[in-house]
């Protein structure tokens, strides 16, 4: 039977220094050439890092702390891989990352495991459940969400018992200021999550409802049409670009269906 090739190694984030100037570093799980990254919660001086080693130079006690864990964490996830490979289990990169941080209990499911998973299944039900669009617009949502929890909590992923009413209001803040989106498209990505949230209540993984006492008031849209004179210029532009004169072309035709469908609908009795 063939082995499960594995490969753990730790590296800086060079180019996402923290305040105080130091690199925080990553771990790498690698198996069977899939692999997964996190951050460790540690960090070291750049000049310190030793990368072919994986360890820090340092004498101070920042880097023994450091060199201990990364020691530590070596023999951890040997020993979780020994141990799935002699019980014939199933071994990936993810599995180990997830059992490593006790994140395969239900106790310990994480947020954005739970909208990938989610996700995951709304692709299978596209043209069954769900539109393309509604998709898309929950894989944006998650990846919104990761970019928060990183920015603003300096991790990975946040426990689902962690979610709580502030993280709501921070996730509301992010959309609006580093996001720019409009009221209407942050409450759409709010109700993404809401439903994942849900979903976890539902299954008992969480105990409290971060969306309680929370409503959404949508603002109302004010569509602006095309006006006759709008419509002449576009009818008598000349384009170089075939493909542009058939864009011109359709638009037109459509605009005539639309008002062929009004003029309809308006000389139908009351």
């Amino acid at each position: 039977m063939r082995r499960d090739s594995f490969i753990v190694s730790f590296f800086l984030k060079k180019n996402q220094l923290l305040k105080n100037g130091d690199a925080p570093v990553s771990m790498r799980i690698t198996v069977n050439g899939q692999r997964e990254e996190m951050r460790i919660k540690k960090s070291v001086k750049p000049s310190l890092w030793n990368q072919a080693k994986e360890v820090s130079r340092g004498k101070d006690k920042n880097s023994r702390e450091l060199n201990d864990y990364i020691e530590n964490t070596r023999i951890h996830l040997f020993q979780i891989f020994t141990k799935l490979e002699q019980d014939v289990k199933k071994i990936t990169a993810e599995i180990l990352k997830n059992k490593f941080f006790g994140m395969d209990d239900e106790d310990n499911k994480t947020l954005l495991v739970c909208m990938r998973e989610h996700n995951k299944q709304c692709r299978q039900l596209i043209g069954i459940d769900y539109a393309d669009v509604t998709v898309r617009r929950y894989k944006c949502c998650t990846r919104y969400l990761q970019e928060l929890i990183e920015q603003k909590y300096g991790e990975q992923d946040l426990l689902l018992k962690e979610v709580n009413r502030e993280f709501v209001k921070n996730f509301e803040f992010f959309m609006k200021t580093e996001k720019k989106c409009q009221n209407n498209t942050v409450i759409r990505y709010m109700k993404c999550l809401k439903k994942v949230i849900n979903l976890a209540i539902a299954n008992e993984w969480m105990s409290r409802n971060p969306f309680a006492r929370i409503k959404f008031h949508e603002v109302e849209v004010h569509t602006d049409f095309l006006t006759q004179e709008e419509i002449d210029k576009i009818y008598t532009k000349e384009f170089e670009i075939p493909r542009l004169e058939l864009v011109r072309d359709l638009l037109i035709l459509f605009l005539r269906s639309l008002c062929k469908i009004r003029l309809r609908e308006n000389a139908k009795p009351g």
